[in-house]
């Protein structure tokens, strides 16, 4: 059964020092920074060839280029900056007056008792028909237009928390750098894979040889690496289990803030939806498509059973 809905803020003492972020890095998002290490060295292997070809190409300094780069992981905490990635790239919206006016109040509260300054943060719309909320870069919080439309303030606060949480932790900002910096690497790789595809419109010969060399290249590498060039292999299933382990980590921010039972309600709510969705599923002529271990291996969210259970364990351990 459900537990039943809270319909307003539960009460709890603020903190009284208010600080303007009051951030910190834990060890899951610097997890998340060192499982990026592999690609942030083909990234910069990458970017290297290709400032060298156009520092040969025109006047600049291949530095001058390079540097750009390494520099520009700073946009994410820029202001302008991160408005342009909340329209475009996230795909979010500033809330309509309405909006605001149930959203602002119950952001002041969760901020308040946090002990940070509320206003350092950007609030930010979602058109979507899931209960859903994001942070991401230095400031973005946003919520999705069904959340906001169908939760009560008290549950709505425990999502908030649950975001606020992977700010002040370092989640979201270490997610985006880790992004940010992996990209040249990610480019170069699509682009040798359509280069591989390719192969086959060669001649038999070239084929073989084009094979063999890159054949005897990764063996080098592999040799003088120890193996280590093959770790990227196995970093999206690392990946994944540490963004697993920073979603337990903002539940437990929330709970810390005395919204645990408004999460568990929403959680619940999720928990059922599933279960509607599996037994629709299920039906006569219905598509049925079951995760496998891969799937659940690769999954950046630990399935609402386990939150539920160390959201309940942190409830009975503060009584």
């Amino acid at each position: 059964m459900s537990p039943p809905d809270h319909d307003h803020l539960p009460r709890h003492p603020g903190r009284v020092h208010i600080a303007a972020r009051q951030r910190r890095t834990d060890l899951t998002a610097l997890g998340s920074l060192a499982l990026h290490l592999p690609h942030l060295a083909a990234s910069l292997a990458v970017v290297f060839v290709v400032s060298y070809a156009l520092a040969c190409l025109s006047n600049p300094p291949w530095w001058l280029f390079f540097g750009c780069w390494a520099a520009s992981g700073a946009l994410v905490f820029h202001r302008p900056c991160e408005r342009l990635m909340a329209r475009c790239l996230f795909g979010l919206r500033y809330p309509t007056p309405e909006e605001d006016g149930r959203l602002r109040p119950v952001w002041r509260e969760v901020t308040a008792r946090a002990g940070v300054d509320g206003g350092a943060y950007q609030l930010w719309i979602e058109e979507s028909d899931g209960v859903n909320a994001m942070a991401a870069a230095g400031h973005i919080v946003g919520v999705t237009s069904h959340s906001l439309r169908t939760l009560t303030p008290g549950q709505l606060a425990g999502v908030l928390a649950h975001e606020l949480g992977h700010h002040t932790r370092g989640h979201a900002w270490a997610s985006l750098l880790s992004f940010w910096y992996a990209l040249p690497a990610r480019l170069a790789w699509r682009l040798l894979l359509r280069l591989a595809t390719r192969l086959g419109r060669l001649p038999t010969g070239a084929a073989a040889v084009v094979i063999g060399v890159s054949g005897a290249a990764v063996a080098a590498l592999a040799t003088a690496t120890y193996g280590l060039i093959f770790l990227p292999l196995a970093t999206p299933y690392l990946v994944a289990a540490v963004s697993r382990r920073s979603e337990l980590r903002a539940d437990e921010h929330a709970a810390g803030l005395g919204f645990a039972p408004q999460l568990m309600a929403v959680l619940h709510q999720e928990r059922d939806m599933e279960e509607c969705r599996r037994v629709l599923a299920a039906a006569p002529g219905a598509a049925f498509t079951k995760g496998g271990m891969i799937a659940r291996l690769l999954d950046s969210h630990p399935d609402v059973h386990t939150r539920l259970h160390h959201l309940q364990t942190h409830v009975e351990n503060r009584h």
